[in-house]
C-alpha cells in the first residue's frame, strides 16, 4: 500500500512538473560571449592593419563568435494525404436434387434436397490528412560556434511580458556565410538544423492545456 502511495505521489509530482516546465526542442545555446581579439603586433609601415582592418568592398555580416545575425523567419509547410480502398466480392451456390424408391414411399422426402448458399463480401475505406503550418517573424540571434568549414552555429531567444503573459521565442541552427544577404540578414530556409519554438506562460496559456488530474488520468486509464 505504501508503495502504491508512492508511486502514485511521484506521478503527481512529474505531472505538476510537466505543468509547469513545458518540454523544449532547443538544445543548444541560445547565445555566446565574443571571443578575445588575436593581439598581432603592428606595423607602423603598412597600411593595412591585420588586427584592426575594415574591408571596403565586403559586406559585414556576422562571421565570429558573439555577433548578431537576423534571421528572418517564414516557415510555410503544408502537407496532404489522401487514400481510398474499395472491395467487392460476391458469390453463389444452388443445389438440388430428387429420388424416390417405389417400394418405400415413405423415404422419398430423405432422397428430396434443395440448397442455396450465396456469400456477399463488400469493404470501403477512405482516409484523409492535411497539414498546414505558417511562421513568419524575425528574430536577432548570435554566432554560438564557427566550424571548421566555415559554417556558422546561431541560436537566440526573444521574451516578451504583455500583463503578466509571457512568450517565448528561441531559434537555433547552422548556416552558410555565403547565403547572408546585404543587412546582415538570412532566411530561416537557408538555416540547416532549424529548430525554432514559441512557447507561452500565463493565464491564457493554462486555460489551453489538460489539468494534471485529466492527464493522470488519461496516462493510466486503461479503456
Amino acid at each position: 500500500m505504501k508503495a502504491l502511495c508512492r508511486a502514485l505521489a511521484s506521478l503527481l509530482v512529474l505531472s505538476l512538473c510537466a505543468c509547469v516546465a513545458p518540454q523544449t526542442i532547443v538544445t543548444q545555446p541560445t547565445t555566446a560571449r565574443s571571443q578575445p581579439t588575436v593581439v598581432v603586433t603592428a606595423n607602423n609601415g603598412a597600411i593595412f592593419q591585420q588586427g584592426t582592418a575594415r574591408m571596403l568592398f565586403e559586406e559585414p555580416v556576422a562571421r565570429r563568435i558573439g555577433e548578431i545575425l537576423v534571421v528572418t523567419i517564414e516557415e510555410n509547410l503544408s502537407a496532404v494525404n489522401k487514400a481510398n480502398s474499395n472491395t467487392n466480392r460476391d458469390g453463389g451456390l444452388t443445389l438440388s436434387g430428387s429420388g424416390s424408391l417405389p417400394y418405400v414411399p415413405q423415404l422419398d422426402k430423405l432422397f428430396s434436397a434443395d440448397a442455396s448458399l450465396s456469400a456477399n463480401n463488400k469493404f470501403s475505406g477512405k482516409g484523409e490528412t492535411n497539414s498546414s503550418n505558417t511562421f513568419k517573424g524575425s528574430i536577432a540571434v548570435t554566432v554560438t560556434d564557427v566550424f571548421a568549414n566555415g559554417n556558422l552555429a546561431i541560436g537566440g531567444e526573444k521574451q516578451i511580458a504583455i500583463n503578466g503573459y509571457n512568450t517565448v521565442l528561441r531559434f537555433t541552427g547552422v548556416v552558410n556565410p555565403n547565403d547572408i544577404t546585404a543587412g546582415n540578414k538570412i532566411s530561416s530556409t537557408r538555416v540547416a538544423d532549424a529548430r525554432i519554438e514559441q512557447l507561452g506562460q500565463g493565464a491564457i496559456s493554462d486555460a489551453n492545456t489538460m489539468g494534471w488530474m485529466q492527464r493522470v488520468f488519461l496516462s493510466v486509464w486503461p479503456f
